[in-house]
């Protein structure tokens, strides 16, 4: 097996790999579970669309889903039908949360609370560094 290779739809790839690949924020928060910090990451256009994995591109959330929680990440009531959005307890910072990653690679994508709007009632808090947004055509 090499570095980069896809096995059984996973992502593996070494750090150094993933540094040349990533902004340093980018990679801090989707490798070493960072935080950016709020109300930075606003450059989403407001149309339809996709947003895909920074790291490996598996398309993870649709523009439709996506709400304004004033919370100062890009929130989402649902992540996109049979995207590989994943979770797993987080007990940092002195609290338990329930964080979300992206199934194919293991990138660090954020947090999702009981708090949404209908109809899930969820709010999938997202690091705006972790998506890349494609506009639907």
């Amino acid at each position: 097996m090499t570095e980069g290779e896809t096995i059984l739809n996973k992502i593996v790839k070494s750090e150094a790999e993933w540094r040349e690949q990533l902004s340093q924020l980018a990679y801090e928060v989707t490798r070493n579970h960072a935080t950016e910090r709020p109300f930075t990451h606003d450059d989403f256009p407001e149309v339809a669309g996709t947003y895909y994995c920074v790291c490996c591109g598996a398309a993870l959330f649709k523009a439709d889903d996506k709400f304004n929680a004033g919370c100062g990440w890009p929130s989402f009531t649902q992540p996109l039908d049979g995207a590989g959005v994943g979770e797993s307890v987080d007990r940092s910072h002195f609290m338990v949360r329930t964080e979300v990653h992206c199934d194919q690679c293991d990138a660090h994508l954020g947090h999702v609370f009981p708090d949404g709007p209908p109809p899930t009632g969820l709010r999938y808090c997202i690091n705006g560094v972790a998506l890349r947004f494609e506009e639907a055509n």
